[in-house]
C-alpha cells in the first residue's frame, strides 16, 4: 500500500488479514506523524510530563520503532549498523537538528522502508532478527499496531494541552 493512499477501516472488513492489518498500521502510522501538523517548533519540544515524552520526541520514536520491527528484525543487522539508540528511551531524545519537518520526514521514509521490508513476505513467515528469536510477521504487525495506538493516545492528549487555551 502506498504511504499516501487513505483506506477507510469500513473498506477492508472483508479483505485478507494481511490487508486490514497494514490499513490499520498505515492510518495509526498518519495519526501519529499528523499530530505534529500546524504547530510550532516550540510547541512540538514542549514537554508536559516528567518523562522525555513530548510531541516531537513521540514521531522521532515511531521512527525508531518502524526501524527495530521491520528493518532489525527482517535483515537481522544490529541497532548500531541501522544507526539506531540502544534502548526505547533514548529514541526520545531530541537533537537540536530535528525539527517538525525533518522528523515527520524520516517517520515517512521509515513507513515506506517497513512497508517494502514486507512486501514479499507473508504472515507466517518467521523474522529472525528480534531479540525475542524468531517470531512471525504476524505478531510484529500486532505489536507494532499496539504501540502505535498507545502512542497516539499519548499525542492525542499531549496535543490538546497544548493547543488549549489555559483553563482560570
Amino acid at each position: 500500500m502506498s504511504s499516501t493512499a487513505s483506506v477507510s477501516t469500513q473498506d477492508i472488513l472483508n479483505d485478507p488479514f494481511r490487508a486490514q492489518f497494514e490499513v490499520f498500521l498505515d492510518e495509526h502510522r498518519r495519526m501519529l506523524n499528523a499530530c505534529l501538523d500546524g504547530l510550532s517548533e516550540e510547541q512540538a519540544r514542549r514537554s508536559l510530563v516528567p518523562s522525555r515524552t513530548t510531541l516531537l520526541g513521540l514521531v522521532k520514536h515511531a521512527t525508531f520503532v518502524e526501524k527495530v520491527w521491520f528493518d532489525e528484525a527482517v535483515t537481522c543487522r544490529s541497532r548500531a549498523e541501522i544507526g539506531l539508540p540502544a534502548t526505547p528511551d533514548e529514541s526520545f531524545v531530541l537533537a537540536d537538528t530535528d525539527t517538525v519537518a525533518s522528523i515527520q520526514r524520516a517517520h515517512r521514509e521509515a513507513c515506506e522502508a517497513s512497508r517494502r521490508a514486507t512486501a514479499s513476505l507473508g504472515l507466517d513467515d518467521l523474522l529472525h532478527g528480534n531479540r525475542r528469536g524468531p517470531i512471525p510477521l504476524r505478531w510484529v504487525y500486532l505489536h507494532v499496531l499496539r504501540e502505535l495506538a498507545q502512542h497516539c493516545g499519548h499525542a492525542d492528549i499531549l496535543r490538546e494541552q497544548i493547543l488549549s487555551p489555559a483553563k482560570g
